[in-house]
């Protein structure tokens, strides 16, 4: 009953600084994320709901990445608290070792990889097509309407605007010139107003514009006109109404089921699948590739199948000699051979770039099936560093923690980042480049567990702060 009585306590304490490491961490991938695509959004008047959307279904990507930093931060302040206040000691008295300490948390951080593994399989694929239908929707959509005084303004298709001074009213307008580019002509098309007045419908669909005092240029040809050949058309006005559709500014979500398809990111299933279809692919191009060009490389004898009216002695063995052909005979066996070899060149370079592509694409997708196991991994691995450095460290806070997290992620990080790239360039067998960062963390873990188990002195500050007072109290008095 005690000991149910701690885990809960404990898993109460790890509660919340995960909690607040977690949405601490996708605040800031958000931001990052944003910046990268501010160009794209901002300037467009885009609604609140819009871009919340946008930014919901884009942080589903960076679950996985948050939540291994969360478990590694959050577990260094629970630790680091527990021992700051001498409550692992007072545990440890009571008879609880401190690997039975971390047993309630390493189940719960378990249980986070595993949640990890199945958002990343199941919830993010969906949510990452969402992301980019919504940010093609909005990278797609034109700047708001706005047209500034002295300026021509093109948003509005096959038309230019230009206002030579606005009223303060932001209606009232002056000096307006609209060139019409419909009949793709060119500038053939003009009218000019010396005022007028402009707004938008209530839906915002249509752009309004009454002009007053005008005249009106048309110098588009028209064939089926008898004015063909004279083509300017004049006239002057007192009053004229013009309507400009603005669909074109209007938000609109992308509802095509096959743009989302090809938008998500593969499950498990799907890796599998793809897998076992390209090496069957890879073996069919080996199979093919050698049947082609390694049991057919005797061009002389490939002539005789094409030219069976050649009057041969028997075949030496299973081929015939060049030697018995008549000599003019044999020009026309040389040439078939050199055609036959330039064929074959390009056949086999074609052959060795369908199969290089495969193997990339092989590739890619073991990168892909094992980026989720290890990603999910990770969270469950973090633990056995943060807890233990928290119990030695004894430092609460966040601090300190925030220090350590940081090295130990980036570097995490980093060593993803390398061996993904050079497992893509095929230096290094896919799993070897992929398995390095867990391989290399494994003997961490088990390293620093130990320690903190042992009670080791040897990366405890205060051993290192003794040491050091010792040094100074000696330095002083020789």
């Amino acid at each position: 009953m005690r000991i149910k009585i701690v885990y809960r306590y404990l898993i109460k304490t790890f509660i919340g600084p995960f909690i607040l490491t977690f949405f601490l961490a996708m605040f800031i991938l958000l931001m990052q994320f944003l910046w990268k695509y501010i160009d794209d959004v901002v300037g467009k008047g885009l609604d609140i709901p819009i871009i919340a959307e946008f930014i919901f279904y884009a942080s589903a990507s960076f679950v996985a990445m948050a939540m291994p930093l969360a478990v590694l931060l959050a577990s260094l302040m629970t630790f680091g608290n527990l021992g700051e206040r001498y409550e692992i000691v007072a545990m440890k008295s009571a008879g609880i070792p401190l690997s039975r300490l971390m047993m309630p948390l390493a189940s719960f951080c378990f249980l986070i990889g595993v949640f990890s593994f199945w958002f990343a399989n199941n919830i993010a694929p969906i949510a990452n097509a969402k992301a980019s239908a919504r940010y093609y929707d909005i990278k797609t959509l034109k700047q708001a309407f706005k047209i500034d005084e002295g300026v021509f303004y093109d948003g509005i298709p096959n038309y230019i605007i230009r206002v030579g001074k606005k009223d303060k009213d932001g209606e009232g307008i002056h000096d307006i010139i609209i060139y019409d580019h419909s009949q793709r002509q060119g500038n053939t098309t003009v009218t000019y107003a010396q005022s007028g007045t402009m707004k938008m419908t209530p839906d915002d669909k249509y752009f309004l514009i009454t002009l007053y005092d005008g005249y009106y240029w048309d110098e588009s040809v028209n064939e089926n006109s008898p004015s063909s050949r004279y083509p300017l058309t004049r006239a002057k006005f007192k009053k004229q109404y013009q309507k400009f559709d603005l669909s074109s500014f209007q938000f609109q979500k992308t509802t095509d089921e096959s743009f989302f398809t090809d938008r998500l990111l593969p499950t498990v299933a799907d890796l599998s699948n793809d897998i076992d279809t390209i090496n069957m692919d890879i073996d069919t191009l080996k199979k093919n590739f050698t049947n082609d060009y390694f049991t057919n490389l005797y061009f002389f004898n490939l002539y005789l199948k094409n030219n069976d009216s050649l009057e041969l002695p028997p075949p030496v063995g299973n081929y015939y000699s060049y030697r018995d052909l008549p000599r003019d005979k044999q020009w026309e066996v040389f040439n078939y051979a050199s055609q036959y070899v330039q064929v074959n060149m390009n056949a086999i370079f074609f052959a060795h770039e369908h199969m290089n592509e495969r193997v990339t694409a092989l590739r890619h997708n073991w990168i892909e099936l094992y980026q989720k196991f290890t990603g999910a991994l990770v969270c469950f691995l973090f633990f056995f560093i943060g807890a233990p450095l928290g119990s030695i460290i004894r430092k609460g806070g966040i601090g300190i923690p925030l220090v350590i997290t940081v090295f130990f992620y980036t570097t995490h990080f980093a060593l993803t980042l390398i061996g993904e790239n050079i497992a893509k360039s095929g230096r290094i067998p896919v799993e070897f480049g992929m398995w390095l960062p867990i391989a290399l963390l494994v003997p961490i873990c088990i390293f620093l567990t130990y320690k903190a188990t042992v009670d080791s002195a040897m990366l405890s500050p205060d051993t290192y702060e003794k040491i050091l007072k010792k040094l100074k109290f000696r330095k002083k008095h020789n």
